[in-house]
This record gives structure tokens, C-alpha cells and sequence, in this order.
């Protein structure tokens, strides 16, 4: 399926300002894509499905998981909107006809992370976070800039951000993302 075609249906399928959001993280991951010399179309599709998932109510999200035989963490099970990644990646696959093995996981990564993340996984994660309507992040500017210097850095960063985030608020943490700041916290600045 053409990439204006999937944009079409997306319309559709989230609301507003999920959708604008999307825009934002693709184009973001294209302008990453571009400064660290990979395929800008891969990036672009990546970001745009990469919240394909997230309008799904959760109690639909847990249901669609359990049919399909994905996993479901007692964190997710707690936390259900975390499961939009995982799932986003089998929408891509079965709804949208993505087939690329690197745009798939790097849509099921870009909520938690892991460690040693391909480019691609590195470039979804990142722009999600720095796409230009997100406001509320600590240090903005400075992450933003950050992501065109040192990918792995960036994460560093925005990893180390979220567990802080999540830990003050009293959120679940999942596992995944504790693991992968672990393995990019060598590299924090």
C-alpha cells in the first residue's frame, strides 16, 4: 500500500491530534533519516504508522492482543495504551501491508526502547519524542538538538527523561525501557 494511501486511512482511523502528531513524527524521522544517511522513504512510513494503534480503546487493545497471540506484559495488562506499539507493529503488517522486518520493529520499540536498537528503531524512537508539537519535555531544545549530534546520547537522554518522569508520577515502568537505558547510559553526556 502506497504511503499516501496508508496517510488516507489514517486520517480516518485517528483522532485530530493523534494524526497531527503523526505527521510530525514522520516528518521528523525523515529529516533524521536524511542527516544520519538512511532510507528517508523506510523512515517516513515508519512514523507514520508508528501510533496506528494508539485510538484503539484499551479494552480493545487487550482483546485484539490476546486474538493475535501477542504478548501482554503485566505492565501493559496494568497499563494498556502501552500496548498501541506492539500492536501498531501487526497493524502495519496485516491492515496496512507493511512487509519491511525494520519498519515493524521499530514501530514496536518506539514506546519502551531496548538495547542496541537499529538506526531505524533509534530515528522512530527519537522523533516521537522531539516531533515540533511535543512542549512539555524537559530540555527540549536541547534533546532536539542533541538527536542531529548523537543518536545514542539522545537516547540516553530521553530514556533517562522518562524513567525519571514515570518514577515521580508513581507509573509502572516497564522493563524494557529500564533495560535499554541500561545499555545507553554508557554514552550519556
Amino acid at each position: 500500500m502506497e504511503r499516501n494511501e496508508i496517510r488516507k486511512r489514517l486520517k480516518k482511523a485517528l483522532d485530530k491530534g493523534r494524526y497531527e502528531h503523526t505527521k510530525g513524527v514522520m516528518y521528523t524521522a525523515a529529516s533524521l533519516a536524511m542527516a544520519y544517511e538512511y532510507s528517508i522513504e523506510d523512515a517516513m512510513l515508519a512514523g507514520l504508522l508508528h501510533d496506528c494503534a494508539k485510538c484503539i480503546p484499551n479494552d480493545e487493545k487487550i482483546a485484539l492482543c490476546r486474538k493475535n497471540k501477542i504478548a501482554i506484559t503485566a505492565v501493559e495488562q496494568k497499563s494498556p495504551y502501552l500496548l498501541h506499539a506492539k500492536l501498531g507493529a501487526f497493524l502495519a503488517e496485516t491492515k496496512y501491508e507493511v512487509k519491511n522486518p525494520e519498519i515493524l520493529h521499530a514501530i514496536k520499540v518506539h514506546t519502551t526502547g531496548e538495547a542496541n536498537m537499529s538506526l531505524l528503531d533509534k530515528i522512530i524512537y527519537i522523533a516521537d519524542y522531539i516531533e515540533p508539537g511535543r512542549d512539555k519535555a524537559p530540555d527540549l531544545t536541547a534533546v532536539r538538538k542533541l538527536a542531529f549530534e548523537n543518536l545514542d546520547a539522545c537516547m540516553a537522554k530521553i530514556l533517562d527523561d522518562c524513567l525519571q518522569y514515570n518514577r515521580m508520577r508513581g507509573n509502572s515502568i516497564d522493563a524494557a525501557s529500564q533495560i535499554a537505558y541500561e545499555y545507553y547510559r554508557q554514552f550519556q553526556k
